[in-house]
């Protein structure tokens, strides 16, 4: 039986390390325009003061690899390392099959283990195709302090270290989501000079097309996929997690009952649901649904939402959850397309404004008590901070009785709402002491993905209003 010996696997670590030679990446991932996570990631890997690995998890097509790349040619050029002291390599080549994370690092250096490692930076892409990858990495952490390890990985990858403490204390998260509204705009090279100059119209059918097609970067640059986006989100992305990821990973057999809760689950996104209606109404017993959500969620599909009374205060048994598509162009692929009259598009919507607020994650939830609801609490060492209310309508702004929910929770709690509208700029006072701001929802998108690429730390705890008012009525999307 013929072996793949080591000057061939020798052989292809040098073909993925063009920089070697050239001092540059590949020249189709150079021309490609960044993500705006490129500076957050960047910055956490090049602190090599921590020895820690950065693991960057993402759902697929999210575009982690060229981010890894786009942060190599970065290296380069600011002299932090060598070319020869970066390496990369990408688990998925057959020539890799059947070796270790130490041993490929072993070939990929060279005598240069016997010389000291300092300064160096190995990155491992796709690294859920090696079993038991979390133990490896975490023995690399130990054995080589000096060196700063950056591992990627889709869904498997992010599942395996949920539900492994092998990696506490060494590895640091970096989550890339599906582009947000922000990027779409960025990535298209969009201008938005003192927004209130920009075109609101033209927004509105920017914030439509990012509905049907925006969370993924290769759909922003391609005609086909944006005529058939079923055919590159829905095959590419959410059939290999539910027909191939989550089954291979948990031995789930009967697949065909997750694909149905899925589909149920997307299908009702940004609504109220319960664990007793999901199991009437797809057939999946209480104690699987439970896992598959769990499995749905870590996999970057859904997101769940936990809700709040009127006083900000959670239930203690927590029967209903809202639940959201990570990102709202999953439903078009899904359900097809959507216009601005279609019937989805409320749910979108939100759908839409939820997946903006990656950065208060954490702190994220919903009122819900009698028959009122606020779409979004967030909160601040465990109490209400602010209120937001998802619109896609003007009529709010003349009409109080629409948003009767975000008042009264407002009023009983000291908060001054933001509600969404379609085109609406204003901002006006209820009840003599509720003061109310009205953006559109295209722009008020656009101004939270920008905020959650800003200097997170020095956002917790500042008002959204003040935060939107300070930073966007002079900022720009270039």
């Amino acid at each position: 039986m013929l072996k793949i010996t080591d000057i061939e696997i020798k052989k292809k670590i040098s073909s993925q390390n063009p920089w070697w030679i050239t001092s540059a990446i590949f020249q189709d991932y150079k021309e490609m325009k960044p993500r705006a996570y490129l500076p957050l990631f960047y910055d956490l890997f090049a602190n090599t003061t921590i020895n820690r690995a950065v693991v960057l998890m993402g759902p697929r097509r999210a575009g982690k690899t060229v981010m890894i790349f786009h942060a190599i040619q970065r290296l380069l050029e600011e002299k932090k390392a060598e070319a020869r002291d970066i390496i990369y390599l990408s688990i998925d080549s057959p020539n890799y099959t059947g070796l270790g994370l130490e041993r490929l690092v072993e070939l990929a250096i060279g005598d240069k283990l016997n010389r000291g490692l300092s300064g160096v930076f190995v990155f491992f892409d796709e690294i859920q195709y090696l079993k038991d990858w979390e133990a490896h990495l975490k023995t690399l952490v130990d054995s080589y302090p000096t060196v700063k390890f950056i591992a990627s990985g889709s869904a498997a990858a992010a599942l395996k270290l949920k539900s492994n403490e092998s990696g506490a204390g060494r590895f640091t998260e970096f989550l890339l989501p599906p582009l947000l509204f922000y990027e779409f705009l960025f990535l298209q090279k969009k201008m938005m000079v003192l927004w209130r100059n920009y075109k609101i119209e033209a927004l509105n059918r920017d914030f439509i097309n990012y509905l049907n097609y925006g969370g993924f970067p290769e759909a922003i640059f391609s005609q086909k996929i944006q005529e058939n986006p079923s055919r590159f989100i829905q095959s590419d992305i959410i059939d290999k997690v539910l027909l191939r990821d989550l089954p291979s990973l948990y031995g789930i057999t009967d697949v065909q009952e997750l694909y149905r809760l899925f589909t149920y689950l997307a299908f009702n996104t940004a609504q109220i649901v319960s664990m007793d209606g999901l199991s009437q109404n797809t057939g999946v017993k209480k104690p699987t649904l439970k896992r598959y959500i769990e499995f749905l969620e870590a996999a970057f599909l859904i997101k769940r939402l936990y809700r709040i009374d009127q006083a900000g205060k959670r239930y203690k048994r927590e029967a209903n959850f809202k639940v959201y598509l990570t990102n709202p162009s999953m439903y078009a692929a899904m359900f097809g397309s959507v216009d601005e009259k279609s019937e989805a598009i409320g749910a979108l919507v939100e759908t839409a404004v939820h997946s903006q607020l990656i950065l208060w994650d954490k702190e994220l939830c919903y009122a819900n008590w009698k028959d009122r609801e606020v779409d979004f609490v967030i909160l601040h060492n465990g109490k209400p901070h602010d209120c937001i209310e998802v619109k896609w309508s003007d009529r709010p702004v003349g009409n109080h009785g629409e948003i009767k929910g975000a008042l009264e929770f407002s009023g009983e709690l000291g908060l001054s709402p933001i509600v969404s509208t379609y085109s609406v700029e204003s901002e006006t006072v209820s009840n003599g002491r509720i003061i109310i701001k009205f953006y559109p929802t295209s722009f008020l998108s656009a101004a939270f993905g920008q905020l959650c690429l800003e200097d997170k730390h020095a956002k917790k705890g500042l008002r959204l209003q003040d935060l939107i008012m300070s930073q966007f009525v002079k900022d720009t999307l270039t």
